[in-house]
């Protein structure tokens, strides 16, 4: 007989989740208690897109996927029409269309596409013809579509979010990685070609932030100095200068870690690392602990997705990695982004339990043996 869900729950997850939300609560406020941006408010709002992230955690936990492998399609198509809905009806802020405004409150679909595309790319490979050619021609046809579709919003970051969930699955799943590395070099070529002129601007400015100082490069640099200003403590919670007379831009999302390095220090921001590394050991444990091929490309795809934005987010403040405008999981103001992470934990959470499920299951029928 199972054990009942809640007794299969993996709950040093959730404690993760829990710390990183909190901590990212308060970091929140620290940002925009005194702001006048229009970024006022937002704590609250952070709280409540967590309740509601926290439902559907609750709710994907009960519905095995398996269940949502089957209904790959209707997941890809849902998702290729709320990408198309944004372009045709989208709320436009700072210069891109990727919000459908609710009020006062706005979703980003191309965040809940991250989801919805792992559980669709984990169900194609985790088939035994996956790694044919045409098969895998057909696979990269299938994310070509909606990461075209975000790039047109233009998202980049997004869109390079889901090439790398696609190509750690596909070294997981055992494509040869001189393939990828080969994908990777003639990406890199083409992209002079492709990208719009603001993306290849934030790349210039990337390698010389000083080119362009009060413009292109005033994220870069406020964002540094206020990091190295937080020296070994930081200058306290709720009193960094940077922060505070908000000289760092968007420090409630894209940003926040400037907040956190210039106000706790070097051991605020390594604090916060040691929880990503946990957070990420985690999911990389049950990847290789499931006993099928799509739990692990599943759990794969969440590890990526996380990896990613942490390594890019980080990266982006210390000014070791492009503008991509990626937030950091848990920590980051928004609630499409907030929703999705935990939508992702309510997946690992499942295939966590059907783990254990499937090793008690074992163990009785050698019992009877």
């Amino acid at each position: 007989m199972h054990k009942s869900w809640w007794k299969r729950t993996d709950y040093f997850l959730i404690f993760l989740v829990l710390i990183l939300t909190a901590f990212g609560v308060v970091l929140i406020y620290s940002a925009t208690r005194d702001d006048t941006t229009g970024e006022a408010g937002r704590t609250g709002k952070q709280m409540i897109y967590f309740g509601a992230g926290l439902f559907c955690m609750l709710v994907i936990m009960r519905i095995n996927y398996e269940f949502l492998s089957r209904m790959e399609w209707y997941l890809y198509f849902a998702n290729i029409i709320m990408l198309m809905v944004v372009l045709f009806a989208g709320h436009e802020a700072l210069g891109a269309q990727r919000w459908i405004a609710l009020g006062s409150f706005t979703i980003q679909p191309s965040e809940f596409a991250k989801v919805l595309m792992i559980i669709c790319l984990a169900t194609r490979l985790s088939r035994e013809d996956a790694l044919e050619k045409d098969k895998l021609l057909g696979t990269f046809f299938y994310l070509a579509v909606p990461m075209l579709l975000i790039m047109k919003q233009p998202d980049l970051g997004t869109a390079l979010v889901l090439m790398a969930i696609l190509f750690v699955m596909l070294f997981v799943r055992g494509i040869n990685p001189w393939f990828l590395i080969f994908l990777i070099i003639m990406g890199l070529s083409v992209s002079p070609f492709v990208l719009k002129e603001y993306q290849k601007e934030r790349l210039l400015v990337f390698l010389n932030p000083q080119k362009d100082p009060t413009g292109s490069g005033w994220n870069i640099i406020q964002s540094t100095v206020g990091i190295g200003s937080g020296q070994l403590m930081g200058k306290g919670l709720f009193s960094g200068t940077q922060t505070q007379l908000q000289f760092i831009p968007e420090h409630s999302t894209d940003f926040i870690f400037a907040v956190l390095g210039e106000e706790l220090g070097f051991l605020g921001s390594v604090s916060l690392i040691v929880l990503y590394f946990f957070l990420v050991w985690r999911i990389v444990r049950i990847a290789l602990e499931s006993k099928d091929n799509l739990g692990t490309l599943i759990a794969v795809g969440i590890g990526a997705m996380f990896f990613f934005h942490i390594f890019v987010n980080i990266g982006m403040t210390m000014g070791v990695m492009p503008v991509t405008g990626i937030p950091l999981p848990f920590f980051s103001y928004g609630g499409s982004a907030l929703i999705t992470n935990m939508t992702c934990i309510g997946l690992l959470i499942n295939i966590a339990g059907k783990q254990e499920s499937i090793f008690k299951e074992t163990l009785i029928r050698k019992s009877k043996i």
